[in-house]
């Protein structure tokens, strides 16, 4: 319903274009723009003006430090700066919560984004299962002129992550405590990380 980026967007076809276009127009958006009050006497005059349907809620920056995301949000200016205060802006952005802000996205939204909901659905981007090599792509080495074998390095890999995997589902059923089966996740992330890096 803005003009300003509707004209922005009309004629681009080229879909990653498009993606960059949206990006820096909202970019520098901070607050998810709700739509205007309407007094009551106001119910005879001129037809409401399209809002954007928004919640008018402050939006965070996504600060990314190593694996972990963080929303970070922007004091108003005349708050007092004490060490406290920005300790309280700062908060961890867990992969579930990710998840599922990606899986709201709507698929009109997706077309105006110049994503494809059929091919490139965001959700995706985040692994919920881990296709595993079959043994021909992986297989087995000669080591001291063949009179050993050793495993290769993503067979071992794979161990780990199936060792880490167990651990959080161990400890998810045994009740453990949060922070116990946070470890457990963040360590079960460092393996499917270093799977795909290595």
């Amino acid at each position: 319903s803005d003009p300003n980026f509707a004209d922005k967007i009309r004629h681009v076809r080229d879909l990653k274009t498009r993606m960059a276009i949206v990006w820096t127009h909202c970019k520098s958006k901070m607050v998810c723009e709700a739509d205007e009050q309407r007094d009551e006497g106001d119910l005879e005059g001129d037809e409401p003006k399209k809002g954007h349907g928004g919640c008018g809620h402050l939006q965070p920056l996504i600060r990314k430090e190593g694996l972990k995301l963080f929303l970070q949000y922007k004091k108003p200016k005349d708050e007092d700066e004490d060490i406290k205060s920005v300790h309280q802006d700062k908060r961890l952005f867990t992969p579930t919560e990710v998840y599922t802000t990606l899986m709201k996205i709507s698929d009109s939204d997706l077309h105006l984004l110049g994503l494809s909901d059929e091919y490139a659905r965001p959700e995706w981007m985040i692994l919920t299962v881990l296709p595993v090599p079959p043994p021909p792509v992986r297989p087995s080495i000669a080591v001291d002129g063949g009179t050993m074998r050793s495993e290769d390095d993503l067979t071992y890999k794979l161990g780990e992550i199936i060792k880490a995997s167990t651990n959080v589902r161990k400890s998810e059923q045994e009740g453990s405590p949060a922070h116990i089966v946070t470890e457990y996740e963040q360590l079960l992330q460092f393996h499917v990380a270093t799977y795909m890096d290595n």
